[in-house]
């Protein structure tokens, strides 16, 4: 009887260790599209990810670099100070959007353009992105506006 009871107990351990391994599986195979790692653009250009991989990139938009194209389609560049790439977008950008303003963008990287779906600017004056304000504070580059 004794033995019965032990035999249970590690049977019930072993199938809820399984179920619990399976269930994070399935998590995290959902989840895997829906996770854009954030890079900064000098980490773009020290380790340039592949084509496939979507992320997003933050920083300012270089003086200079903002070029209008045929209807929405639109290109410029993304800096942090330390490094600058070449990004295009098609699409409405956000009003706040301009050169020297903080953006976060989410795309690939192809053939050294970063080639964003999806543009954000910042909200007021004042607002930057968390990942951007670290991007740029790691640079040297970030100043607080409120000092």
């Amino acid at each position: 009887m004794r033995g019965l009871k032990k035999t249970r107990r590690i049977q019930v351990i072993a199938i809820a260790a399984v179920a619990l391994a399976l269930s994070t599986a399935l998590i995290g195979y959902s989840l895997r599209d829906g996770i854009n790692f954030f890079r900064s653009p000098s980490q773009v250009a020290e380790a340039p990810p592949p084509p496939t991989e979507v992320f997003r990139i933050g920083g300012l938009v270089e003086e200079g670099s903002l070029v209008r194209g045929e209807g929405t389609s639109v290109t410029f560049r993304v800096t942090d100070g330390g490094a600058s790439i070449p990004a295009t977008y098609t699409g409405v950008l956000p009003d706040l959007f301009g050169e020297g303003e903080g953006m976060v963008g989410t795309g690939s990287f192809v053939d050294g353009t970063f080639v964003a779906t999806e543009i954000l600017a910042r909200h007021d004056e004042t607002y930057m992105p968390a990942e951007v304000i670290d991007a740029l504070k790691e640079q040297g580059v970030y100043q607080d506006p409120e000092s």
